[in-house]
């Protein structure tokens, strides 16, 4: 059974720091507590005093912790050199500081260690991972862009072409990664035995090492790619944890329980102090029994979701070549604006079958739409949304035909403007579904926000955020002031749904009283 020794950095205070080594100490693993030498004096000594008794807690040697310094390296290496000497029954070394607690019950984490003899560590090659130029020589950089008083030299270097310091070691690959990890007993003696065998490491690492990441997520994760097999590492982070757009790590709230749980990984990142409904709710979970909630993945997306609410539609703007008209005069283009797709679907299919209209449905929303050959534009959305009336000429052109039936998502707001622009006589039909929670649900499924094994909580944040988005989506169509814009809705009678079809496609009210079946269109 994997017995592991928690490395954990005190950031947050003596509150934090003490709950969390108690209650891993609680859960039969052990701690190596690093406290940094800048906390005050009495904060220290309440530390000292509360973990005093503990057998399985030990203080590691203290050292000042500066932001982007060797000293937040030295930190680590102190509390591995502490964990490994006090506890030899210590199999895995697990990295934390005190803003991190567990999203997993501890068995669980005992038991993925006891499957795998592996260590976890994201290491990637960044010098692999794109950038040229500049970015080509910047690992021989011996400044750190993460000390402010350093980039005057850093800058002093671009503006000469030089490179502003001292090459690497020659048999190092530098990598870069989480700084969150966890590593095999065996792992982390074989990198403290390097280290002490190879001064020019360490003169490197302390001068700034590879500056393309703080030190914390280069150093170890060097060294255990260049120290252990391939195969025996796992290039995922054990930690969860997100970075908003302006750079920082993403604070996690009491209502960010269920988004927690599900993800990969062990523990998460940066738990605000002041949530406490949610730390109480991870630390019941970390002691319970059984495995813990099934992982969908996906915190991200999700996130990313959530957050960015606010900007649809405010982000399109005409390209240089799709000014001017591609359709033209002399091209009727109907459009068919529905959420469910199912239901717009069925009603194309009826106006082929009847009128003898071509129908291309979704072709800016799904990449399998089944479309004519044009060559190989109508391979891949990226194509077909690079010049909207250009890619429908084609279809046209290919269809000899000037009338055309085009099934749209009612986010296509950039498509539909861009269409009202290119000279075809344009007319719409927004086809409103309702919406009920298993419908939400089916569509967020669809859009990878959830999955089958997401629970309850974590639907209860998306699908009211997505449910007004398609709320939102309606009223800027609406809003948007389009000519010759008519509405198909669920209890229309047939003679008013046969009206608006009319109407929409210019067709007979009797040829349009076929299609109108509203007791079957709107079928799920």
């Amino acid at each position: 059974m994997a017995t592991i020794a928690y490395l954990l950095l005190c950031r947050e205070g003596p509150s934090a720091t003490v709950a969390l080594a108690e209650r891993l100490s609680a859960a039969g693993d052990l701690v190596a507590l690093h406290v940094d030498r800048r906390a005050r004096p009495a904060d220290t000594a309440a530390i000292r005093a509360a973990v005093a008794g503990n057998p399985s807690v030990v203080l590691a040697r203290s050292v000042r912790c500066d932001r982007g310094e060797w000293s937040r390296v030295q930190a680590v290496l102190n509390a591995a050199r502490a964990a490994l000497a006090t506890f030899p029954q210590a199999t895995h070394l697990y990295l934390l500081t005190d803003e991190c607690l567990p999203i997993k019950p501890a068995a669980r984490l005992r038991a993925a260690l006891d499957a795998e003899d592996c260590d976890h560590i994201e290491s990637l090659d960044f010098q692999a991972m794109g950038g040229g130029g500049q970015m080509a020589w910047r690992p021989i950089c011996r400044q750190d862009v993460a000390a402010p008083w350093r980039r005057a030299g850093i800058r002093a270097a671009l503006a000469t072409g030089k490179p502003p310091g001292r090459a690497p070691p020659g048999d190092l690959r530098g990598m870069t990664g989480s700084r969150w990890w966890c590593l095999r007993r065996g792992t982390v003696e074989a990198v403290l035995a390097f280290l002490a065998g190879r001064p020019d490491v360490l003169r490197f690492s302390r001068a700034g090492g590879w500056p393309e990441a703080p030190l914390s997520a280069t150093l170890f994760q060097t060294l255990v790619r260049h120290l252990v097999p391939g195969d025996e590492i796992r290039s995922r982070a054990p930690t969860f944890g997100l970075v908003a757009e302006n750079g920082r790590p993403v604070t996690f709230y009491n209502d960010h329980f269920d988004l927690l749980t599900v993800q990969e990984g062990f523990f998460a990142h940066r738990i605000s102090a002041g949530a406490g409904q949610l730390r109480a709710r991870l630390e019941a979970l970390h002691a319970a029994p059984g495995p813990g909630p099934a992982v969908s993945g996906g915190g991200a997306e999700i996130y990313r979701f959530l957050t960015g609410r606010g900007r649809v539609g405010q982000r399109f703007g005409d390209r240089a070549w799709e000014r001017g008209a591609s359709l033209g005069p002399g091209h009727d283009l109907m459009l068919a604006i529905c959420k469910k797709r199912g239901v717009a679907r069925r009603l194309a299919g009826r106006v082929r079958r009847t009128i003898g209209m071509p129908a291309v449905e979704f072709p800016f929303d799904d990449d399998a739409a089944d479309l004519p050959d044009l060559g190989g534009i109508e391979r891949g959305l990226a194509k077909r949304g690079r010049h909207h009336g250009a890619f429908l000429r084609l279809v046209f052109d290919s269809y000899g035909t000037d009338r055309l039936l085009l099934c749209l998502d009612p986010s296509d707001l950039d498509v539909m403007t861009d269409l009202h622009g290119d000279g075809a006589r344009v007319r719409m039909l927004e086809i409103a579904c309702p919406f009920s929670q298993a419908d939400l649900l089916g569509h967020a499924r669809g859009l990878g926000l959830l999955s089958q094994s997401s629970p309850p909580g974590l639907a209860a944040l998306v699908l009211p955020v997505l449910g007004q988005q398609i709320r939102d989506e309606s009223a800027r169509l609406r809003a948007a002031g389009f000519p010759a814009l008519y509405r198909l809705e669920p209890g229309l009678a047939l003679s008013e749904a046969a009206l608006v079809l009319a109407k929409f496609l210019e067709i007979p009210y009797d040829t349009a009283r076929g299609i109108a079946d509203t007791a079957t269109l709107f079928d799920d």
